[in-house]
């Protein structure tokens, strides 16, 4: 099964200088983007385990980096 990157530069590269800005000047921002990328991490090792995973452990995990986005993007766009 092919595993799709969703770390942020890809979901929004058009904004990839503003996250590098507010990484490294805004402490919220940072603490969020982290949170972000580490739900990403483990939705994609458990999309790739051979073992098999709830579905709703999947989709838990999944409307957490969705809502982390979503406040990632409002603050990348204010």
């Amino acid at each position: 099964m092919d595993i799709e990157h969703h770390d942020l530069a890809h979901e929004f590269p058009e904004l990839k200088e503003q996250i590098h800005v507010l990484k490294t000047q805004d402490a919220h921002f940072r603490k969020q983007f982290e949170r972000y990328d580490t739900v990403t991490t483990d939705i994609e090792r458990l999309e790739k385990e051979e073992l098999p995973v709830s579905d709703p452990t999947i989709e838990e995990k999944k409307k957490e980096r969705l809502a982390l986005k979503d406040e990632l993007y409002k603050m990348l766009t204010q």
